[in-house]
């Protein structure tokens, strides 16, 4: 008979509770193998079922993870219990998956509780996604006094009050190493006989696992708590850092992340803070939580109804202005009944329109088929009751011109804005060589990169005192990183994972946090960069054969109704454009662009799509993507002016399954300023 042998206890135990973020998920786990050198670390991922493929991901790359794989979303603190029932470690590192550790994060917080056996948990610097201080690293309990000058504002005014600053001692300097009330759940570090009864004395009483009635927020102040009450002490050490990006499962503003955050607070109060203070006190910090949440819902009411205000304002000012254009033509006066009816009713339909198709949802403001769906609606409604209103019969002309004209400007000011939200910045690489190559071939490869790559600079080279450039694109010494990003106006600095360590990668974001740049991670071999609360994917699938109809180019008709106005209006700038380009030269952007309009007429004849496949490029594009030619090509955006048959070929697949209005109009916009190309 054998027996299973006894495996020895592991110093650490961490859990981490996923949700629909894989990437950032896979960029925290090898961070957590980064750090357990010299450790026993055994690693546990709750799944509370993300769509995203995570479960998969895990048990592919992470075989040594144990996945438990949630068939319902049961909350931060049902899913960190589940794993926390199976931990054997002498500490829990309670950790979020959109988190990176410092290499020497684990060893440094396993020595800071060994010298002290009255910790029951532990917490360490949280950087934000730019570099600077999260002051969620360490927190005071909401008591009355505390929730009153946090939510008054009179802890933001006077940061450095000892009595104003409590709730998050901003009164102590970072690196000041202080016992707390409480830490962020989303780096904890726990020992396990402070939540569980272990069996081994210990210097204080069990406080148990995490309150499942939180669903979401708030459950970590609770456990910080109980684990006081318990008698055990909690610390916060500047000794060792993590970065959290933060993700945005749930956004503030929403009512759902309304719900749930004060819920939380509404839940804490009642659970703790009542029995302790009287009831005035917990009334009154009641009905503030009560005011916080219905400012916020207030506020969220006004951020979104700013769209549809603008949408209603620009049609009824397109509406009024072609009514007095045709009253005066015709040399009659409008009549007011024109401003109290046809007006207002188009504007309203308009909106009214705009919300049924869904063009106010959250992520599909800048979406340009809701909008002509929303115009079309408003035109055919305002069009019929003309009919059986003989009074304002005589504004059919102007409803119909309308139709065009407020499609135009609807979808530009979202066009414009989107745009503006999406330029790319430039982009400096801190790695080598070889994986400066591969994120530059895929940038140059895609059509709308989220950034430029101006150069990269090799941490592996040292510090260099020979710091001129060894190779293309090499900007020389990591010690002149600083510099060269502001030289340079560089607004992306990435690492790769595979080049630089965490410890490297926090020095430098913190040299570097009062810059006006994002920090990005290039996760190693793979094709995607991580960035604050965002994964940008770089590589564009290869395509060949047949497509799905579901990837085909859709909407035709839609597609029709964009590019007739834009064709429209094009060709009624195509005089001062030429007249531009005839000044410049034949060289020149108005000219190039004087002969891109000069063929409008050709799309409003439908012989050509006014973006499409660019001329001699047929054998590049399946006859079943149904991708004409257009006076505007997606390859014209490509930066390698020689691009390999296969970048061709990607481009247009891209270009094939992300077609909408707005990328169309982006690719107009681009061309249209992007510099002609040599002959």
């Amino acid at each position: 008979m054998t027996t299973d042998p006894i495996l020895p206890e592991p110093d650490v135990s961490v859990v981490i509770v996923n949700y629909n973020v894989r990437d950032f998920l896979e960029q925290a786990l090898r961070s957590v193998d980064r750090a357990r050198a010299g450790l026993a670390v055994e690693t546990f991922v709750v799944d509370n079922d993300s769509a995203d493929g995570s479960v998969e991901m895990v048990r592919e790359r992470f075989p040594h993870v144990v996945c438990i794989a949630n068939e319902r979303n049961e909350g931060f603190g049902a899913a960190n219990n589940r794993a926390l029932r199976l931990a054997r470690g002498r500490y829990v590192l309670i950790l979020n998956p959109d988190t990176i550790l410092r290499e020497d994060t684990l060893e440094t917080l396993v020595r800071f509780m060994d010298e002290r056996p009255d910790a029951g948990a532990a917490g360490c610097q949280i950087l934000n996604p730019d570099g600077s201080f999260a002051p969620e690293s360490r927190r005071a309990f909401p008591t009355p006094d505390v929730a009153f000058f946090r939510m008054t504002g009179l802890s933001r005014l006077f940061p450095r009050s000892r009595v104003f600053g409590r709730y998050n001692l901003t009164y102590l300097p970072r690196d000041v190493e202080a016992q707390v009330d409480a830490l962020s759940g989303s780096c904890m570090f726990v020992r396990r006989a402070a939540l569980l009864d272990t069996g081994t004395p210990c210097h204080g009483r069990p406080a148990g696992l995490f309150d499942e009635d939180f669903f979401m927020y708030g459950e970590d102040l609770d456990l910080c708590w109980r684990i006081k009450q318990s008698g055990w002490t909690i610390w916060y050490t500047p000794d060792t850092t993590i970065i959290h990006y933060k993700g945005e499962s749930t956004k503030k503003g929403e009512f759902r992340y309304v719900r749930l955050f004060y819920g939380a607070m509404l839940l804490f109060t009642r659970k703790h803070i009542r029995s302790r203070y009287s009831g005035l006190f917990t009334a009154l910090l009641h009905a503030a939580i009560l005011v916080r949440a219905a400012g916020s819902v207030v506020a969220s009411g006004l951020r979104r109804s700013a769209a549809p205000l603008l949408d209603g304002l620009v049609v009824y000012m397109v509406v009024t202005l072609l009514g007095a254009l045709r009253s005066a033509e015709a040399g009659a006066r409008l009549a007011p009944l024109f401003f109290l009816t046809v007006a207002p009713a188009y504007a309203v339909a308009a909106v009214v329109g705009i919300g049924i198709a869904g063009g106010y949802r959250l992520g599909a403001r800048a979406r340009i088929r809701p909008v002509l769906a929303g115009l079309l609606a408003s035109f055919l409604v305002v069009a019929t009751v003309s009919f059986f209103v003989k009074d304002i019969a005589f504004s059919r002309a102007v409803v119909l011109t309308s139709l065009p004209v407020g499609a135009l400007l609807l979808s530009g000011w979202r066009l414009a804005r989107q745009a503006r939200t999406n330029e790319p910045g430039r982009a400096i690489l801190v790695g080598n060589r070889s994986e400066a190559e591969r994120l530059a071939a895929m940038l140059d490869a895609h059509p709308r990169p989220p950034f430029h790559l101006e150069g990269y600079v090799d941490p592996a080279s040292g510090d260099r005192r020979d710091s001129a450039p060894k190779a293309p694109n090499d900007l020389g010494a990591v010690r002149h990183l600083r510099d060269l990003v502001r030289m340079r106006r560089v607004r992306n600095v990435v690492f790769a994972s595979r080049d630089v360590e965490n410890r490297d990668v926090f020095a430098l974001m913190q040299s570097l946090r009062d810059l006006d740049v994002e920090f990005r991670m290039l996760a190693e071999g793979r094709s995607h960069v991580i960035g604050k609360a965002s994964v940008a994917e770089l590589a564009v699938p290869e395509l060949t054969g047949a497509m799905s109809d579901a990837v085909r180019i859709r909407g035709t008709l839609a597609r029709r109704a964009f590019e007739i106005p834009v064709a429209a209006a094009g060709l009624l700038l195509l005089p001062l454009v030429a007249a531009a380009g005839l000044a410049a030269g034949p060289d020149s952007r108005p000219w190039t662009a004087a002969r891109r309009l000069g063929r409008l007429p050709r799309v409003l004849a439908g012989r050509l799509r006014l973006v499409g496949a660019a001329p001699g490029h047929d054998r590049f594009v399946p006859g079943d993507w149904r991708l004409q030619r257009g006076v505007f090509a997606i390859t014209d955006l490509l930066r390698d002016r020689s691009p390999a048959d296969g970048d061709l070929v990607r481009a247009y697949g891209f270009y094939v399954t992300h077609q909408s209005a707005a990328l169309d109009w982006e690719i107009v916009f681009r061309t249209l300023l992007s510099r002609p190309q040599a002959a």
